[in-house]
């Protein structure tokens, strides 16, 4: 094999164009038109969508009930160079024959973690090499980088907030790693998610301390990649629970006002995933309002949960109505601030071909690029905006815009109801909104 790779892995399929809604071509768009201008800005640009290559080239559909049944071929190889290196050209092809820009890696996504720390660190250094002339030959740019300290049996009691000194050193050598893979493959953004970052029990936990810790330890990260040049955000993606019993970054809103705590809302925003909002029992909608209110708005992770189950099942978008109340909140937040569209998903275990791996990918842009097409007409065409101003139009003269203006003390709230006596209910027209959303889809 060559050193970018000669051999094809998804045969048969070519790259994957746009073709309009009524195209019966189960491989072609339907809605997502890369370069169709919406709202000021084509598809290409509102989105940045990414592939995400734990899932997509690291599953192998397995659950806690069975091994994998997706025997692909680029996970065939015994030796861990080789196989990072099939995996780096089976995924850089499946991308650029999708269409898509970027890509989301963890470090040992790219290449399997060594028995020992040095060698670990000598395979990665080979396939960012790799990957890095991957990346100059195809275009495909890297969205963001991450380091796995969550799967590792070292990390069963944390990675930053672990109660041992030299686990939490340890993590700290594997991210700086990982941020310099990012920063030679030039990734516009690093991600810190904290999946074993809580707590099973409060019985054996001081939260005070590992809150303490996690604080010292991302200030600690973040000027290490300001120090080496690095421009891009950080991102913190927030999740309530799974596999801890409970998480540091329980929701969006907790991660804000984490960040506020330790002084790092400069550097830092918030990477918002469509399942872990649903776990917090939150929508996705709402977690991307509470970012974009505190201007943290920095990217998103496309994936659904299921409705009847109560955990992280990780499936493709394609839900018009949710995605459609979300990319409201998008175009009104007036996009992202860093990020892009990263498809967080795998396919089902019984989904066993390759060109599924395609089929999941095209759903989920579509769903997003109808979504949006929609939002857009709904915000131009409809009554929505001024629906919503006029519920809130008492506060644009008189003593409500003084309220909002901070001139006004308690005392004369009292002495303006005194003054209005009993009051007429305002209806919130919910059902009017929901038939609005739904005329325009």
């Amino acid at each position: 094999m060559t050193l970018l790779g000669d051999k094809e892995y998804f045969k048969g399929i070519g790259e994957i164009k746009y073709e309009g809604a009524t195209s019966d071509n189960p491989l072609a768009f339907k809605y997502y038109n890369p370069n169709q201008v919406v709202a000021g800005k084509t598809m290409r640009d509102h989105f940045k969508f990414a592939i995400a290559y734990w899932h997509t080239f690291c599953g192998q559909g397995a659950d806690p009930f069975g091994p994998g049944t997706q025997n692909f071929e680029w996970d065939r190889a015994k030796d861990p160079i080789q196989a990072g290196k099939d995996k780096a050209d089976a995924a850089f092809e499946f991308i650029s024959k999708m269409g898509f820009d970027y890509f989301c890696f963890h470090d040992f996504d790219l290449i399997q973690e060594a028995p020992t720390f040095s060698e670990s660190e000598k395979r990665l250094a080979i396939i960012t090499d790799y990957i890095k002339e991957k990346k100059k030959t195809s275009g495909i740019k890297l969205l963001w980088g991450t380091a796995n300290c969550f799967s590792n049996p070292r990390y069963m009691n944390g990675a930053a907030t672990n109660p041992d000194f030299d686990v939490v050193a340890r993590a700290g050598a594997q991210i700086k790693l990982a941020m310099d893979a990012t920063m030679a493959l030039e990734g516009e953004n690093y991600v810190f998610w904290g999946g074993r970052e809580g707590y099973m029990s409060l019985l054996n936990t001081d939260m005070g301390r590992e809150l303490d810790h996690m604080g010292q330890f991302l200030a600690m990260a973040r000027d290490y990649a300001r120090g080496q040049g690095f421009k891009g955000n950080f991102f913190i993606e927030p999740k309530p629970m799974e596999p801890s019993k409970h998480q540091y970054d329980f929701d969006t809103a907790t991660a804000i006002g984490f960040l506020r705590e330790y002084g790092l809302e400069k550097d830092f925003k918030i990477n918002i995933e469509v399942n872990h909002a649903t776990l917090a029992q939150h929508t996705f909608q709402h977690e991307m309002a509470v970012a974009a209110k505190a201007g943290m708005l920095g990217s998103l992770d496309a994936n659904r949960g299921d409705y009847q189950n109560g955990w992280d099942t990780d499936q493709f978008p394609n839900n018009i109505l949710e995605t459609t109340e979300a990319m409201l909140v998008f175009l009104k937040a007036g996009g992202l601030q860093g990020g892009g569209v990263n498809f967080d998903a795998k396919i089902r275990r019984n989904s066993t071909d390759l060109d599924d791996v395609f089929h999941a990918h095209i759903g989920g842009a579509d769903t997003f690029a109808r979504a949006l097409l929609t939002a857009d007409k709904i915000i131009s065409s409809s009554s929505y905006n001024a629906l919503r101003e006029r519920r809130y139009s008492s506060f644009d003269t008189g003593s409500g815009k003084d309220f909002e203006a901070g001139k006004l003390e308690l005392t004369d709230l009292y002495t303006i109801a005194k003054e209005n006596g009993e009051l007429e209910l305002q209806s919130g027209k919910q059902e009017l909104f929901e038939n609005i959303i739904n005329q325009y889809i």
